[in-house]
């Protein structure tokens, strides 16, 4: 049953500006440039943001001398702010689609496995059936992915929920987990070895994801568990070319599921190296918001992706 009192905050205090300035209050951090980017004067942006503290009463920003800074009521304000404003791009682009037949836009994101065989796979199934329908790719960690499914801006995730908080925001459907391999280019001075330790590892150089990412975590527990100092001659990067470009002809190794760089293993460009890992990371899967009605276009590309997932992952059925 509805809260009369938010019925009545939302139906007559609440008005589309307020909820844009509340978007541009959360990016700039400061009242003028919020009120610039929201073409409203500085005194308008002032007091639509004082009718909605005195709406709610409470404070949704602290005023410094340098800008204004989110209190907690603020921070819930803006994500559902965002969220508000991309339902209404989402029934704009709707009524478009249903116009015009299927076509639009939708918004994918993914983690770096997934995004080199399952997405690209279903995003060629989708424009096999429905080629005016634009399709969005974005490749980040879970994290990032899911802040900014939850704020609108994407229509799925293939992924993880890292904050179990999240639960009853979201849905997850579990997919298939990343066993990983030690993986260098083909003539490594490692390749040959048949008694490598983590000792040869630790000196070695490392293409690693950035840090606060699972596998980092993890490869550095590794590290530290048996006495030691995680490698300190690294690159950080997420771009699956850029990972495959610096280890062929290099001494760097990586931590990475074979499946991501199977056709420069195939090839001979790349080579797995004789260590076991032991590493496997948490299971990922398709996330969407719970309670929330998908455009066509994005029903689709979900359909797509249980459709390639079926025959990818036989085990999930």
């Amino acid at each position: 049953m509805s809260d009369p009192r938010a019925d009545r905050f939302v139906r007559s205090h609440l008005k589309t500006r307020h909820l844009v300035l509340l978007v541009e209050l959360g990016r700039h951090g400061s009242i003028l440039h919020a009120a610039q980017a929201a073409n409203l004067t500085q005194p308008a942006a002032s007091k639509l943001l004082a009718e909605l503290e005195h709406a709610l009463n409470v404070q949704l920003f602290e005023r410094l001398p340098r800008g204004v800074v989110p209190t907690w009521y603020g921070e819930v304000m803006i994500r559902r702010a965002g969220a508000a404003l991309a339902e209404m791009d989402s029934a704009h682009q709707e009524v478009m689609e249903l116009l015009s037949g299927l076509s639009g836009r939708v918004a994918i994101g993914t983690v770096l496995t997934p995004s080199a065989g399952l997405v690209t796979d279903a995003v060629k199934l989708l424009k096999q059936r429905h080629a005016r329908l634009q399709v969005s790719v974005t490749v980040d960690t879970s994290k990032l992915l899911t802040e900014r499914l939850r704020a609108g801006e994407l229509d799925m995730v293939v992924g993880r929920i890292l904050d179990s908080t999240l639960a009853n925001e979201l849905q997850f459907e579990p997919l298939t987990d990343e066993p990983h391999s030690l993986i260098a280019g083909a003539g490594h001075p490692l390749a040959g070895r048949t008694d490598l330790t983590l000792a040869d590892l630790a000196a070695t150089p490392w293409v690693l994801p950035p840090a606060g990412s699972i596998l980092r975590d993890r490869l550095t527990t590794l590290f530290l568990s048996a006495g030691m100092e995680p490698p300190v001659e690294t690159v950080e990067t997420l771009a699956l070319p850029v990972l495959t470009s610096l280890l062929i002809g290099s001494r760097m190794v990586a931590a990475t599921p074979e499946e991501l760089v199977r056709p420069y293993l195939d090839t001979g460009l790349l080579v797995v190296l004789p260590f076991e890992l032991g590493l496997r990371m948490d299971m990922y899967g398709i996330i969407t918001r719970q309670r929330h009605r998908l455009s066509p276009g994005a029903e689709t590309m979900l359909a797509a992706l249980r459709e390639v997932a079926a025959s990818r992952y036989p085990q999930r059925r």
